[in-house]
């Protein structure tokens, strides 16, 4: 069944997972940053922000995600705006999921206790400091699980890239199918390196779902802080 002479395309398998890695990180990141603004932005009371930030939840949700990378690559393109190919699959992912993950932390932001927000007025702390030491450190318990299916999803999707020759692991699999002429070997072989790829970032992410779900501090600081309040507790009974 296999033919395909495998180990001569192994450096091009590997350039593909390095281009597939690289547009998950850099897409994953913008996303979470526009998702969270535009979060913010739906929960504030300035309709000025609410309305905009809703508008585009609302469009890109519902635009298929092809249909934004072709906008982005061709049809800026058409304007005088050249991507290059990284930058067009980026942006492209970063506008899609950026829209989703924003539902996501709303969701999650919405679903903190209002009581925790009134303890922090009580406590003197700022509107930044309650959402920064308060609401979000919270929130994020809550929006891991929908965060987490975002990013195995995206990492799949990068293959939609191969639309516009990106040279992520699908374009390198139609390039080695093109010249072997073994379509399905090749594709099954690209099927599986997938699922490689994106089953232990799913099990590391359900792993750091519970983790965190537990109430195990993940940052340094917040351990310190966690150890000095429970030696604190000690102290004084």
């Amino acid at each position: 069944m296999f033919q395909v002479p495998w180990s001569e395309y192994v450096p091009a398998l590997r350039d593909g997972l390095v281009e597939t890695a690289l547009f998950t990180l850099v897409g994953f990141a913008g996303a979470v940053v526009v998702g969270l603004l535009l979060a913010l932005a739906r929960l504030s009371h300035l309709r000025l922000l609410r309305i905009p930030a809703a508008i585009y939840t609302e469009v890109f949700k519902n635009i298929p995600l092809l249909a934004i990378i072709f906008l982005t690559y061709f049809g800026l393109a058409s304007v005088g705006l050249r991507l290059d190919v990284f930058q067009a699959g980026c942006l492209s992912l970063i506008i899609f999921y950026g829209a989703y993950l924003s539902e996501t932390f709303r969701a999650a932001i919405s679903g903190i206790h209002s009581g925790q927000r009134e303890a922090a007025d009580a406590l003197g702390l700022g509107s930044v400091r309650t959402l920064g030491d308060v609401v979000l450190p919270q929130a994020l318990r809550l929006a891991l699980p929908g965060t987490n299916t975002m990013l195995v999803d995206m990492l799949k999707s990068t293959s939609l890239l191969v639309t516009i020759s990106a040279a992520e692991l699908m374009s390198q699999g139609r390039l080695i199918a093109s010249a072997t002429f073994r379509a399905l070997e090749v594709y099954l072989v690209i099927a599986a390196l997938y699922f490689a790829i994106c089953y232990p970032v799913s099990q590391c992410l359900l792993w750091l779902e519970r983790r965190i779900r537990s109430g195990v501090p993940l940052s340094r600081r917040r351990r310190r802080v966690l150890r000095e309040a429970r030696l604190l507790l000690e102290a004084t009974t």
